[in-house]
């Protein structure tokens, strides 16, 4: 599977660029593979051969590191660059056309099909189902990506029938020149504004993932959605739009209607019966999972059956424990002001929210707005954003409260939260900057409550 991969790469002088988790897969797997190659390796970093000694070791590696990583990239015949890696306010036209990611590689030279899964919220979830109902149907498959593991630690396992499940962020799908077989678009709302230039190269950078497709490939896209509406994307026949609103004049829907989720006017699941996935924004992905498999032909009744076994992942509106009668729910994944929202629509009785993380320039009026109407009595505001919400709350009804950390939060939420109701860790604000990343804050949120 990998021959026309590794002839693309075998002459080539090649310049890793950022050495996190999907740079140091890059790395391992072209070592791998052309042992004595000349390999360059670019990270802001300073202390990046310190944190890993093989490097030093490796004779045939060069490193530029620090400040001035990004110096003479343009020298190198192709550029790996990992996802997080921003060109903001770089001018890149002189190498644009050198600039690849694993996923563009895999895409381009890996005879594979493959379902990519990007969207503001959501991924995650609804690629982990996806990968779920194709197991369940004993199809060889594997769930690489953000989620899964970097798409080079498993490459070299993939045979000609499996099916690759791919979570993107809009950072892996940037550059690329190359899409999925199906594509998928959950939503897009505000979110990275410190990485791009404008919102719009962000709705920009999540339509690649449909851009590249031919007549023969799918792209299941949100029909609802304002911000895709906007960008007037000139959708293909074979397309599949999701509603919560019967669609007309389309060909491919999935849609809602009388609690019942539809695909192409075939009744499929009473959303009323017992499923794992709470909330209107998991029934949203659940649609899409669906359109998978009727464009797959899977067996539909398996199918359901697999989606209403699937358990929530981690840091998603996950139910801790009760503690002193107080039900802890930790939804850290939440980092824009939308998942929150869908988080208290979707439990009840929240007494005490958590708020507050990375200001990335995202507009919190809504969610203002919002919490000045619910029922929520509490709201226990941290850093940073947690200012801006406190100050704009100050006239409200409400109980607002400032602390500079999260411990202290949990502490006083369990001070403060009403016996049989529920306290949510639901932050609407990137973890970056205080933590190492939403999974380390929540589980600090859950060390707190059960402490």
């Amino acid at each position: 599977m990998l021959e026309n991969l590794l002839t693309f790469l075998k002459n080539k002088e090649i310049l890793i660029l950022g050495f996190g988790i999907e740079g140091e897969s890059t790395y391992r797997f072209l070592r791998k593979y052309f042992p004595e190659k000349r390999i360059y390796i670019a990270d802001s970093n300073l202390n990046l051969l310190n944190e890993k000694l093989e490097l030093v070791e490796d004779i045939n590696l060069e490193v530029s590191l620090g400040d001035n990583y990004l110096n003479a990239i343009e020298k190198y015949d192709l550029i790996i660059k990992a996802p997080g890696v921003s060109f903001r306010n770089i001018d890149i036209s002189i190498f644009q056309n050198k600039i690849y990611s694993q996923l563009e590689l895999f895409l381009e030279f890996v005879n594979v099909f493959s379902i990519g899964v990007t969207g503001t919220k959501g991924k995650s979830t609804t690629s982990s189902l996806i990968y779920k109902v194709l197991k369940d149907q004993e199809i060889d498959t594997f769930l690489l990506g953000n989620i899964g593991e970097p798409i080079f630690n498993d490459i070299d396992m993939i045979k000609k029938g499996s099916i690759i499940v791919l979570e993107l962020s809009s950072h892996s799908l940037e550059y690329v020149k190359k899409s999925p077989n199906i594509g998928i678009i959950l939503d897009i709302f505000e979110e990275h504004l410190d990485y791009y230039k404008s919102f719009e190269k962000y709705v920009e950078a999540k339509f690649n993932i449909a851009k590249y497709q031919n007549n023969s490939d799918y792209l299941i896209y949100n029909y609802d959605n304002q911000n895709m509406k906007q960008f007037k994307y000139h959708y293909k026949e074979n397309d599949y739009a999701v509603s919560v609103e019967c669609i007309p004049n389309t060909k491919n829907k999935i849609y809602l209607s009388n609690n019942f989720i539809y695909c192409n006017n075939k009744k499929i699941i009473n959303i009323d019966e017992k499923i794992n996935l709470k909330g209107m924004h998991n029934i949203n992905n659940i649609m899409f999972a669906l359109g998978v498999c009727n464009i797959l032909n899977l067996d539909m009744n398996k199918a359901v059956y697999s989606i209403k076994e699937f358990k929530p992942l981690e840091h998603r509106m996950e139910y801790i424990a009760k503690i002193n009668g107080i039900d802890f729910y930790d939804d850290s994944i939440a980092t824009i002001p939308e998942a929150t929202i869908n988080a208290i629509k979707s439990i009840e009785n929240v007494n005490t929210i958590i708020l507050g993380g990375k200001d990335r320039g995202v507009n919190l009026d809504e969610l203002i707005t919002f919490l000045k109407n619910s029922n929520i009595e509490n709201i226990i505001c941290i850093p940073k954003t947690g200012i801006y919400i406190k100050d704009a709350m100050q006239f409200s009804n409400k109980n607002v409260q400032y602390v500079d950390n999260l411990k202290d939060a949990v502490s006083i939420a369990k001070k403060i939260t009403k016996r049989n109701c529920v306290c949510l860790l639901s932050p609407a604000a990137s973890s970056y900057g205080y933590f190492k990343n939403f999974e380390e804050r929540g589980n600090l949120f859950k060390k707190y409550v059960l402490e």
